[in-house]
């Protein structure tokens, strides 16, 4: 049995993952997108995000961290002027906001970075993920390039991998 982190779990409920497995095509664009930097489709990887938890559990989250918070710097704002108190609510209140979007985009990447890498255990077995996505990735390229039909692009992509290895 796989060793699951709280992380994963964390990530994982915020995120309906579809049981269907990602097409070779969807894997081979996802990789390319993802290592330029780019968002992915989560149509591609077959993911979905759950909003009403990603709100409940980064709730959650921020009052693990403000709760502390609140107790440690109460006293200190209780005996100074209360417009820095105002201010500093504020400031609180959007880092919040802002962190929200911020934790969504890390999910997101570090789901979307777990979904290639468990697609490519599939597709390409003997080929670690580490050392060959960049090479699968220029290979994918030369295929759009010298437009492989879909049919013959898995087996395009693996002779050039077998021959360039």
């Amino acid at each position: 049995m796989k060793k699951c982190k709280i992380s994963d779990k964390i990530i994982r409920g915020m995120f309906f993952i579809s049981k269907k497995p990602v097409l070779f095509r969807d894997l081979l664009e996802a990789n390319a997108s993802f290592n330029e930097g780019m968002l992915v489709d989560p149509a591609k990887l077959n993911f979905k995000f759950r909003y009403g938890k990603s709100y409940i559990i980064f709730g959650l989250l921020c009052l693990i961290i403000l709760i502390p918070f609140l107790i440690l710097t109460h006293g200190i704002f209780e005996k100074i002027n209360f417009h820095i108190s105002i201010i500093a609510t504020i400031f609180i209140t959007s880092c919040i906001f802002i962190g929200f979007d911020i934790f969504k985009a890390i999910a997101r990447k570090y789901l979307t970075k777990k979904l290639i890498q468990e697609a490519w255990a599939i597709h390409f077995p003997f080929f670690p993920y580490e050392k060959y996505s960049s090479k699968v990735e220029e290979i994918y390229d030369e295929a759009i390039k010298k437009e492989i039909s879909k049919r013959e692009l898995e087996q395009y992509v693996l002779d050039k991998l077998v021959t360039n290895s």
